[in-house]
C-alpha cells in the first residue's frame, strides 16, 4: 500500500485558480491541453443589477453592509421583471466589468427560515397557513389540511399579506414568487405590493416615482417570477400584499425573498443559528466545463491516489466523467472492496453533485494532511465518484439558476427520460418465479438477467442509463449511494410494491435488515435528519424510522436503480436524499457539507461491514462466478473475476456455503463482530468426480460418456432386437 507524501500548499490556493479560470465551449474532451489554458472568467448572477444605494427610513441606517460577493454563473433566461432598469453603457468584450454584489435568498426554501418568522393576515385553513408559503414547497397527491402548497388567504379582498421577520436588519432586494402546488386547482397572484418595516408596526410602501410600486407576479402556477426592487430597502420586516389574482381561482402564493443581513455581532439568535466550515474547499456551483477543471486540479493534488475516467456519454454527448479514488488506481486489488457514489441522476437536483465534488476535494486534501482515518479508507477501498449522471439536464437547470428553475426544470435527460426509474424491472421476474411453486423455477435470486427487449436499440432507455448499466457489470461494487434532492431521507429497497394495484407498502428484500443499518448510518449522523425538532420538507414526516424509509412504503417506482443492482449486480444501493432544497444557493453549500461530511464518509466505511475472503480451487486460483450463500437469506452474491467476494452483513454467526459449477460445495460457520472491519471467510473448493472425468477426458480428445443418453441407447437396441 502506497502512504501519502508531505503535505502540499493548501489546495484552495489550486482550487482558487479553478474559480479564476475560464469557461469555454461545453463537450471538449478532458484530454484536450489546449482547453486547460483557456481563461474562465466569472459571470454575473441572475439577480445581480447595477443597485443604488439602499433606501433608509426609521430610525436611520447606514447605507450598506460590508457583505462580499459571492460570484454565481449567468442565466441566460431572463425572469419577468416588473420594472426595466436602464439599459447599461456597452461595455467592450475586452474589458469586461466585475458586476457589482447582490444578496442571496434568505432561506424560506431552505427552511433556513423557520415557521415562527412567517405570519399572514389570514389563513383558508392550517394546511394553507402562512408556514406553507415556500418557494417549491409540494403539496404531494393528498393536498390534505396538514400540508397544502401554498399560503392561501381566508379571503380574496385588498387586505391580504404574508410577511417574514428576518429576525435582524437586512438589506431586501427582492422578491421571487410562485403559484399554488396543486394537482386540482389554480391559484395564483397576478401583482402585488412589497412594505417593509422596522417593528412590524409602522410600514413603508416600496415606491416607484410617487406612487405605490405594483409589481407584476405569476402568470401560472409553478414558473417562479423575479421581481427586483428599484431601490434595496433596509429594515427586519417585509410583507409582500397581494393586488390582483387569477380569475378563478384565489389568492395564494409561495416566495422566496433576497437580501443581505446586515452584521450586528449583538444578535444572539444569528450567532446561535450560524453554521461555519473550517474546510478550506471550493464552495460554489461548477458547470460542466469547471467540473472537469475541478477534477483535473484535484488529479493534479493527488496524482497517487486519483484517476479520471468517463463511463460514456449523455444523449447530447457530454463525457460522463468520474474520480477513482485510490492507492492504486486504475487497478482493482484483490480483497478490496469496490464503492461509489452518484449524482445527478436528476439534472436539477444539484446538491448531491456539488456534495460529491467537495468529497473530492476532502479527500484529496485530508490524505495529503495524514488524516489517520481517511489514509485507512482510500488504501483499504477502491472509491468511484461520479458527481452528474445527467449533465444534460444539469446544464438546462444552471441556466435556470438556484431559484428560478422551479421544481423540475432539468429532471429529464436531453430526450425526456427520468433515469431514476429507467432500468430493467427484475422485481416482476423474481416475484412471478417465486408465486410458480409447482412450476420449475427459472429465475435466480441474484444476478437475474436484463430482458432481451430492454437491450435492444428501439427500447426507450436512455444513454446514460446504458453507460451505468455498463459501468456496474464491468466493476464489482458492493455498495453503493446514489445522491438525490428534494427531501431529507435514506430510501433503502424495494422501491417496487410487491402487490398489485398498490402504491404505497412496506416492500422489504431478504437483506432488509442490512439495508436498514445502512440507511441509518448515513441519517444518523447527518447533523439533521434525525432531529425531531426538524420540520417536514414538504409532506413526509420520516422520524418514525429515524430518517430512513423504504422506498416502496413511500411511492412505488418500477425499474430504480436501487432494485436493479440488487437483483442483478452483487452492490447494495441506496438513495440518498441529502436536502429539502434541490439546488440551493451556493452561499449554502458551506452548511450543506457540514451537514453531510461526516456522514458521506461513514457510508463509505459500511463497505468493510460483513464478510469477504477468496473462492479457490485446490491449485489455489481463485474461481471466478463462485455463488456464495448465507443460511436464511434467500438472495445469493458472486466471486469476482479474481476469486474475491464481500458479503455485507449485520454482526451475527452465519452458515456460508460457497459453490461452482464442477466443484464440491464447502459450507462454513463465520462469525461478524461489531467492530469496523470484515471478516475473513475462505473457501477451497475440490472438482467433482465427473468434473475430474470431463477434464481427463478432454485432455487426450474424447468427449466423456452421458450415462443417461448410453441407457436410452441401449433400451432403444433392445426394443428394435424384439421387435
Amino acid at each position: 500500500m502506497s502512504r501519502p507524501g508531505t503535505a502540499t500548499p493548501a489546495l484552495a490556493l489550486v482550487l482558487l485558480a479553478v474559480t479564476m479560470a475560464g469557461v469555454g465551449a461545453q463537450g471538449a474532451a478532458l484530454e484536450d491541453p489546449d482547453y486547460y489554458g483557456q481563461e474562465i472568467w466569472s459571470q454575473e448572477p441572475y439577480y445581480t443589477r447595477p443597485e443604488p444605494e439602499p433606501e433608509t427610513f426609521s430610525p436611520p441606517l447606514p447605507a450598506g453592509p460590508g457583505e462580499e460577493w459571492e460570484p454565481r454563473p449567468q442565466e441566460p433566461r431572463a425572469p419577468k421583471r416588473a420594472t426595466k432598469p436602464k439599459k447599461a453603457p456597452k461595455r467592450e468584450k475586452s474589458a469586461p466589468e466585475p458586476p457589482p454584489p447582490g444578496c442571496p435568498p434568505l432561506g424560506l426554501e431552505t427552511l433556513k427560515i423557520t415557521d415562527f418568522q412567517l405570519h399572514a393576515s389570514t389563513v383558508k385553513r392550517y394546511g394553507l397557513g402562512a408556514h406553507r408559503g415556500r418557494l417549491n414547497i409540494q403539496a404531494g397527491i393528498n393536498e390534505n389540511d396538514f400540508y397544502d402548497g401554498a399560503w392561501c388567504a381566508g379571503r380574496n379582498d385588498l387586505q391580504q399579506w404574508i410577511e417574514v421577520d428576518a429576525r435582524r436588519l437586512t438589506r431586501f432586494t427582492g422578491v421571487i414568487t410562485q403559484g399554488r402546488n396543486s394537482l386540482w386547482l389554480s391559484d395564483w397572484v397576478t401583482s402585488y405590493k412589497v412594505m417593509v418595516s422596522n417593528d412590524s408596526h409602522t410600514w413603508v410602501t416600496v415606491k416607484n416615482g410617487s406612487g405605490d410600486m405594483i409589481f407584476e407576479g405569476n402568470s401560472e402556477k409553478e414558473i417562479p417570477v423575479l421581481n427586483e426592487l428599484p431601490v434595496p430597502m433596509v429594515a427586519r420586516y417585509i410583507r409582500i400584499n397581494p393586488r390582483s389574482w387569477f380569475d378563478n381561482g384565489s389568492i395564494c402564493m409561495r416566495m422566496e425573498i433576497l437580501g443581505c443581513p446586515l452584521p450586528d455581532p449583538n444578535n444572539y439568535y444569528h450567532r446561535r443559528n450560524e453554521m461555519t466550515t473550517t474546510d478550506d474547499l471550493d464552495f460554489k456551483h461548477h458547470n460542466y466545463k469547471e467540473m472537469r477543471q475541478l477534477m483535473k486540479v484535484v488529479n493534479e493534488m493527488c496524482p497517487n491516489i486519483t484517476r479520471i475516467y468517463n463511463i460514456g456519454k449523455s444523449h447530447q454527448g457530454l463525457k460522463l466523467y468520474a474520480v477513482e479514488i485510490s492507492d492504486h488506481p486504475g487497478e482493482h486489488e484483490v480483497g478490496e472492496p469496490e464503492f461509489h457514489y452518484i449524482a445527478g441522476a436528476h439534472g436539477n437536483e444539484v446538491l448531491g453533485r456539488e456534495l460529491l465534488l467537495l468529497l473530492v476535494q476532502f479527500l484529496c486534501q485530508e490524505y495529503l494532511a495524514w488524516n489517520a482515518r481517511i489514509v485507512h479508507l482510500v488504501e483499504e477501498t477502491r472509491i468511484h465518484i461520479l458527481p452528474s449522471l445527467n449533465p444534460d439536464g444539469y446544464e438546462k437547470a444552471y441556466e435556470g439558476g438556484s431559484e428560478l428553475g422551479g421544481w423540475s426544470l432539468g429532471r429529464w435527460t436531453h430526450d425526456g427520460i427520468d433515469i431514476n426509474n429507467n432500468f430493467p424491472d427484475l422485481n416482476t421476474l423474481l416475484w412471478e418465479a417465486e408465486d410458480q411453486q409447482n412450476g420449475p423455477r427459472k429465475v435466480p435470486n441474484h444476478y437475474i438477467a436484463i430482458p432481451e427487449w430492454f437491450l435492444s436499440e428501439n427500447a426507450t432507455v436512455a444513454a446514460e442509463t446504458r453507460a451505468v448499466i455498463a459501468w456496474m457489470e464491468k466493476i464489482p461494487f458492493v455498495l453503493g449511494g446514489n445522491l438525490q434532492g428534494g427531501e431529507l431521507v435514506v430510501a433503502y429497497p424495494y422501491d417496487l410494491v410487491r402487490s398489485p394495484w398498490k402504491t404505497q407498502e412496506h416492500t422489504p428484500t431478504p437483506d432488509d435488515h442490512v439495508f436498514r443499518w445502512l440507511a441509518y448510518s448515513y441519517a444518523s449522523t447527518h447533523r439533521l435528519m434525525t432531529d425531531a425538532r426538524r420540520r417536514v420538507c414538504h409532506t413526509e414526516e420520516f422520524q418514525k424510522e429515524e430518517g430512513t424509509v423504504n422506498g416502496a412504503s413511500w411511492h412505488t417506482v418500477a425499474g430504480s436503480l436501487n432494485d436493479f443492482s440488487y437483483l442483478h449486480t452483487n452492490c447494495f444501493e441506496l438513495s440518498i436524499y441529502v436536502g429539502c432544497d434541490k439546488y440551493p444557493h451556493e452561499s449554502q453549500l458551506p452548511e450543506e457539507w457540514e451537514n453531510n461530511r461526516e456522514s458521506l464518509i461513514v457510508f463509505m466505511e459500511q463497505v468493510h461491514r460483513g464478510i469477504k475472503g477468496l473462492v479457490r480451487d485446490s491449485h489455489g486460483k481463485g474461481i471466478p462466478n463462485a455463488i456464495i450463500s448465507v443460511e436464511g437469506v434467500n438472495h445469493d452474491i458472486r466471486t469476482a473475476n479474481d476469486g474475491d467476494y464481500w458479503r455485507l452483513l449485520n454482526p451475527g454467526e452465519y452458515a456460508v456455503t460457497a459453490k461452482a459449477e464442477g466443484f464440491t460445495a464447502s459450507t462454513k460457520n463465520c462469525m461478524v463482530g461489531y467492530d469496523m472491519g470484515a471478516t475473513r471467510c475462505d473457501f477451497t473448493l475440490s472438482k467433482t468426480n465427473m468434473a475430474r472425468i470431463r477434464e481427463i477426458m478432454e485432455k487426450f480428445g474424447k468427449q466423456p460418456i452421458s450415462l443417461p443418453a448410453r441407457r436410452l441407447k441401449l433400451r432403444g437396441r433392445k426394443r428394435r432386437q424384439r421387435g
